[in-house]
């Protein structure tokens, strides 16, 4: 484990060489809103997040950043936070004898014991970032699914506004098929998270995404570009695409490109708006759970004082006792006295032995005792003696 984690807590990288944090930015007052990054393999997430930085370090709002793909090569942004100073992926992969997959759990795993500190520095650094973005790794299913991806989301979410941020590679889904099937994967992190939720329709400088939205608005049209395809798979889409309808009513869809940067102005006021839905419906959920988690370990603290006041056997001070019965001591009280009745009032009485010499008194016992012992063992000797010299008989 001490060759797999490289540094045992999370350090926080300097935040001086940040474009933009020297400019004067004014502190933000209020909680930073956490935007989670997540996406397909390939859809363009680091380069998403890269462009996000350098928008904001444009407006003299400097991020706060954190990098949580350990298998990642290089980072194109200054992350402040980074998983790979705390965890070393190849030795995760060779202490625990993992695959890629495998090695990236495991190391999510190790970083999300630490996550506690992670909160406490984005809580010290509140007031100086109003957004504070979070990569994750490329494969999608090992964040989302995983027992540290849920720690880590439900971690931030119940302190700070989150944003749940999918990006989709645009190009790749004008087939209808594959469409549909990022749309089923948007549909079920919004379901597993349950929070506000954005799809950035990413790589819009190769094609428009206005189909996309089309799609999502008419259901006549995606049924004509189903009917293109014969295969069974377009079958199974076609009756999906009937029960997503409900989905796409309350999604918010904005285009954006992250080589060139377009769209990123709507897509902040989209943020905004989630962060607004945020306090508005998710931060009342959060705060009832928290209430229900603290009233059941409170109801638990006291069960358990109830039993062990019963096993101890505690006297009700509360009911007034007779005088011949407050000099007795209950079993709770000789536990807590060590079994030694309390008899500090009777040494204050004068006694008519102090002028007793206890020291000569209990050498003389010990004198005695040592006597007897060995009287006895000269009697014991004497008999093993007796039977050794006499004959036996013939």
């Amino acid at each position: 484990m001490a060759a797999a984690a490289a540094q045992t807590d999370p350090p926080e990288n300097g935040e001086s060489s940040a474009p933009g944090a020297e400019g004067g930015s004014a502190a933000v007052p209020g909680s930073p809103v956490c935007l989670i990054v997540l996406g397909m393999a390939g859809s363009g997430k680091t380069t998403f997040v890269q462009r996000l930085t350098a928008h904001l370090h444009s407006q003299n709002s400097a991020p706060y950043v954190i990098n949580l793909d350990p298998a990642v090569h290089e980072v194109p942004f200054p992350a402040n936070i980074d998983i790979r100073d705390t965890v070393n992926y190849k030795e995760v992969m060779k202490q625990y004898s993992l695959g890629p997959n495998g090695g990236i759990v495991t190391s999510l795993n190790l970083f999300a014991t630490r996550f506690d500190q992670v909160m406490q520095f984005i809580e010290k650094k509140r007031q100086n970032h109003r957004y504070v973005l979070i990569d994750t790794p490329g494969q999608i299913e090992v964040f989302t699914w995983s027992a540290s991806g849920t720690i880590i989301t439900e971690a931030l979410a119940s302190s700070f506004p989150c944003v749940v941020i999918y990006v989709m590679d645009t190009s790749r889904s004008v087939n209808p098929v594959t469409f549909m099937s990022n749309m089923l994967y948007a549909c079920s992190i919004l379901y597993k998270t349950k929070l506000p939720f954005i799809v950035a329709m990413n790589k819009t400088d190769i094609i428009d995404h206005s189909f996309a939205v089309e799609w999502m608005q008419d259901f006549e049209a995606f049924q004509d570009a189903l009917n293109q395809e014969t295969s069974y798979v377009s079958n199974l889409t076609r009756s999906m695409s009937l029960v997503l309808d409900e989905f796409y009513t309350n999604l918010r869809v904005v285009g954006v490109s992250a080589v060139t940067g377009s769209g990123l102005d709507e897509l902040f006021v989209q943020v905004e708006d989630a962060a607004k839905e945020y306090d508005r419906d998710y931060r009342p959920e959060y705060e009832r759970l928290r209430k229900q988690l603290v009233e059941a370990q409170s109801r638990k603290q006291q069960e358990q004082l109830e039993r062990l006041r019963r096993d101890l056997g505690a006297v009700d001070l509360a009911s007034a006792a007779s005088p011949g019965e407050a000099d007795l001591a209950g079993p709770s009280d000789l536990i807590m006295t060590r079994g030694m009745p309390d008899d500090s009032e009777e040494e204050e009485e004068d006694s008519d032995t102090d002028d007793i010499d206890h020291s000569a008194t209990e050498e003389s016992k010990e004198a005695d005792a040592f006597g007897n012992f060995l009287k006895e063992r000269k009697e014991v000797v004497q008999v093993r003696n007796r039977k050794c010299t006499t004959p036996d008989a013939p």
